[in-house]
């Protein structure tokens, strides 16, 4: 193993592995998983009975008192686990997006995608539709259409970062005009119903609603890092990228996909979080000093958001419950606004 400033690179003989570790990528990444692991054991041990850490780490490991566990297991930790699974997928698929087009304001929430899943869930909800299918699946047809959409809209000779954007900006006007209409059509039950879930909502999560989500990001994830290589060799260029021997195409499909699985999941259990997937991955490439968003750290980065998001919703207004979405808006609305002008003055903001 060799050393060479701010990376380790390494190599084995058997097995044949080798590669390149960042130490500060590691801590931040390390750094990032106990503030996500506190925040979740506070978000768990918080409620109409306040529970010490002691007790809620004892439940969490299957020990301490009988009604401590029935409370953390039953009651707190769908929630919980809620928050940190819709972070983790809405995190790592902004850095994919973010990677992939080469634009710090390109997410979930800017092209499109968030809004076809809630346009498709909406529908579910004001006409009947989710009595035959599931949230989940309503979700992922939403955001998969929403994306094949874009894709196809923006193909001219292959599709480029800068005109998935543009055009992903359009259809999520398009969707947010559908789903304003399917609110408007239903009724006065429907809406409410859908308007509390359309503004990113963890209240009365439950078991139900984490399989599905846990199991798209143990899926999902691996495979987004393992085309991680690939996508770093797609910001050398289209033609530096094809000379190296990537399918650049083949590559940007693949990780739209798992960008897209991501969202649609995440959005399906939780709603359009706002500004998760935009925020989380700068703020993991600053912390992490990288040259585009680390999707390990953006993960956790947005775990972190969304559990303090919740923990602030439920203690900013006593008696009162605010949906997540709310806090995250509010502290991602700043965040969009820095990005704009920071590319502004870079003279790429148009």
């Amino acid at each position: 193993m060799t050393a060479q400033l701010d990376r380790l690179t390494y190599r084995f003989t058997a097995p044949p592995v080798s590669g390149v570790l960042n130490p500060r990528l590691l801590g931040v990444c390390a750094g990032l998983a106990a503030a996500a692991f506190l925040v979740f054991c506070v978000e768990v041990s918080v409620g109409d009975i306040s529970l010490p850490l002691t007790d809620v780490l004892q439940a969490l490991f299957g020990a301490g008192d009988p009604g401590t566990r029935l409370i953390v297991h039953e009651l707190r930790l769908p929630r919980a686990l809620a928050g940190l699974l819709v972070g983790i997928a809405f995190g790592v698929s902004g850095a994919l997006l973010q990677t992939l087009t080469l634009n710090p304001l390109a997410s979930p929430d800017m092209m499109g995608i968030t809004q076809g899943a809630g346009t498709a869930v909406v529908a579910g909800i004001v006409l009947g539709w989710d009595a035959g299918l599931s949230t989940q699946s309503l979700g992922l047809i939403g955001a998969l259409s929403a994306a094949a959409l874009v894709y196809a809209l923006a193909w001219k000779r292959g599709a480029t970062g800068y005109r998935i954007v543009l055009v992903g900006i359009g259809v999520a006007w398009i969707c947010t005009s559908a789903t304003d209409y399917l609110m408007a059509r239903g009724q006065r039950f429907q809406a409410q119903a859908a308007l509390g879930w359309l503004v990113g909502n963890l209240n009365g999560r439950t078991w139900d609603q984490i399989g599905p989500l846990a199991t798209a990001v143990a899926v999902l994830v691996p495979a987004a890092l393992l085309l991680g290589r690939q996508l770093r060799i797609l910001q050398l260029g289209d033609d530096v990228a094809r000379g190296l021997g990537t399918r650049v195409q083949t590559v940007r499909v693949a990780v739209l996909l798992a960008a897209v699985g991501l969202v649609a999941f995440g959005t399906a259990a939780a709603g359009p979080v706002a500004f998760v997937a935009l925020a989380a991955p700068q703020v993991a490439q600053r912390l992490a000093g990288t040259a585009f968003p680390p999707p390990v750290a953006a993960g956790l980065t947005g775990a972190v958001m969304v559990l303090v998001s919740d923990l602030a919703a439920r203690k900013l207004i006593p008696d009162t419950e605010l949906p997540v979405g709310i806090v995250t808006g509010v502290l991602g609305a700043p965040v969009l606004l820095w990005l704009l002008v920071r590319a502004n003055r870079a003279g790429s903001g148009g």
